[in-house]
């Protein structure tokens, strides 16, 4: 189970630190943008859909990287007072309770949308857009299996973690 545990955290952290070069990815294509618009007066529909592609793939993948970093928001008003043992235990809660069943929820709602795009291989509604918005679509299930992996491995950590501290 350890291994287990490690190989998902290792996965969405390794997946974490890709990711984060989108985000410079991001800035130079809205650069490049600006500079097109405004030095050149040349405008890019595709080049304007790309930021927004990168900041759904930024985004929707850094959700279970935030997870296993434990950076994830949370009302820190009367968390940051408690013990280790409470704020584990809270968070376990918050796992099992909240995060697990969104992210099952999200998983089970996306697919017939995600089928239907790519029965169609929906593209964009602009002209001269990128036709791939079923591929930027995917990122909904594919979030929300990377959620409830890195859901479950952080639940199996804190378990244990609790438990070793009865000990």
């Amino acid at each position: 189970m350890k291994n287990l545990i490690r190989l998902i955290d290792t996965l969405n952290e390794s997946l974490g630190r890709w990711i984060s070069w989108l985000a410079l990815a991001m800035v130079l294509v809205m650069g490049l943008i600006v500079v097109l618009r405004y030095a050149f007066q040349v405008g890019s529909i595709a080049l304007q859909e790309s930021v927004m592609y990168l900041h759904g793939l930024f985004f929707m993948l850094a959700l279970a990287f935030g997870v296993a970093q434990d950076s994830h928001v949370r009302v820190d008003i009367v968390y940051s007072q408690l013990t280790a043992k409470r704020q584990q235990l809270i968070n376990l809660v918050g796992h099992c309770a909240f995060l697990l069943p969104m992210a099952l929820l999200i998983l089970t709602t996306s697919l017939p949308y995600v089928n239907a795009s790519w029965r169609v291989l929906e593209g964009s509604s602009e002209v001269g857009g990128i036709p791939a918005v079923f591929i930027l679509k995917t990122l909904l299930p594919i979030s929300a299996v990377l959620l409830i992996l890195q859901g479950t491995a952080s639940c199996a950590r804190l378990t244990r973690q609790l438990l070793d501290s009865d000990q």
